[in-house]
């Protein structure tokens, strides 16, 4: 490969890469600081084009279902919890899931991503109760729910290990873990911004009892907050690892922390620099087989260019999102409008399950 102006140590990486060579820390720190954004953006793609080179682009259609936003952790970058007995808090109810629910299915939808806070008063007995109701109702429903330190959160004030809960789920209905409440996983960063949530390897050890019990996750990384380079690329290695052990997890998503109404002042990343992310993704990643783009923080035209930086996923159709939307970020694409921008890049738009097989 014949770049100009790259350094003789970026050359050499980029000739790893193209020898299908694990790239180490070292080597991605070096990409990150050193390599031009086309770089990157030309090794990415080849990546992804040699795991997935039928020319597809996925995207699932689904609906976030926050059951409630009553939360005791107060994470700094949340706009969107209540604290317990604020007039604004809510449970959904069985009557209002399954309105959501059923509109879902009017539109096509095949999954329901359904996460909450961390509310101190409910009993693990009323999430069991909630996945068996929607399993009896909606049986072609997939359900992907409870990220890890919800897991967590629960097995604590039950006095359980995270395991356990995790069985249990799976027995109410439980079909797959999301990859959120990842945040950083660095507990220097987490004790800043999310002090109250689980540390990074009780959320990595709780995604690997998840895959030893049977259930494929994601895992999520939000970046441009408090954290730094290095951190980013820690987070990176230590999914990558945990990845290693498991293989279970079916996609990696980064996306850009959304500051407004939060309790964090940061100015908002720029496109180029999640592209970036983005591509360091893909390349150090080699075990996860899809990368999202993240059209819902960054918007369809950065989302499409994604696509030519190491994302074969267009994320979710996302019939309704409350948490970065409370954050004051309201991108909305419809499926047409999904297909259009799928297609304006020169790529197939199907539509996917949890596991990625076609619908």
């Amino acid at each position: 490969m014949s770049f100009l102006n790259e350094t003789p140590s970026v050359l050499a990486i980029a000739d790893k890469i193209q020898n299908n060579e694990r790239l180490n820390y070292n080597d991605a720190l070096t990409l990150y600081n050193e390599a031009s954004l086309h770089l990157l953006g030309v090794l990415a793609h080849q990546i992804r084009m040699k795991k997935h080179p039928n020319n597809i682009v996925t995207y699932v259609a689904d609906r976030n279902i926050n059951y409630s936003n009553v939360c005791v952790c107060a994470c700094r970058f949340c706009a969107f919890f209540r604290p317990p007995d604020h007039e604004q808090g809510y449970v959904l109810s069985k009557e209002e899931l399954k309105e959501k629910i059923e509109e879902t299915i009017a539109l096509g939808g095949t999954q329901i991503l359904m996460q909450g806070g961390h509310h101190p008063h409910l009993p693990l007995s009323f999430y069991e109760d909630m996945l068996s109701y929607i399993r009896n109702e909606f049986p072609s429903i997939h359900i992907h729910a409870f990220s890890p330190p919800e897991i967590y959160f629960f097995a604590q004030k039950e006095g359980i290990d995270t395991k356990e809960v995790i069985k249990r789920f799976i027995g109410a209905g439980l079909h797959s873990i999301p990859g959120g409440g990842a945040e950083i996983l660095v507990d220097r960063v987490r004790k800043q911004v999310s002090p109250n949530k689980c540390p990074a390897q009780d959320w990595l050890n709780i995604m690997l009892e998840a895959h030893e019990l049977g259930l494929k996750t994601t895992a999520t990384m939000m970046f441009g907050h408090e954290e730094t380079k290095e951190e980013r690329l820690e987070h990176l290695f230590a999914v990558r690892k945990t990845q290693d052990k498991s293989n279970g997890f079916t996609a990696f998503i980064p996306w850009t922390f959304q500051a407004e109404n939060t309790n964090i002042n940061v100015p908002p990343t720029p496109a180029m620099e999640y592209l970036r992310i983005l591509a360091l993704s893909r390349l150090v990643l080699d075990n996860i087989p899809n990368i999202q783009a993240s059209w819902v923080t960054m918007g369809a035209q950065v989302a499409q260019l994604a696509l030519y930086f190491g994302a074969n996923d267009f994320g979710s159709l996302m019939i309704e999102e409350n948490v970065v939307a409370a954050a004051g970020v309201s991108f909305s694409l419809s499926r047409e409008d999904i297909h259009k921008t799928i297609i304006a890049a020169g790529f197939e738009p199907r539509q996917r399950y949890m596991d990625y097989q076609l619908v």
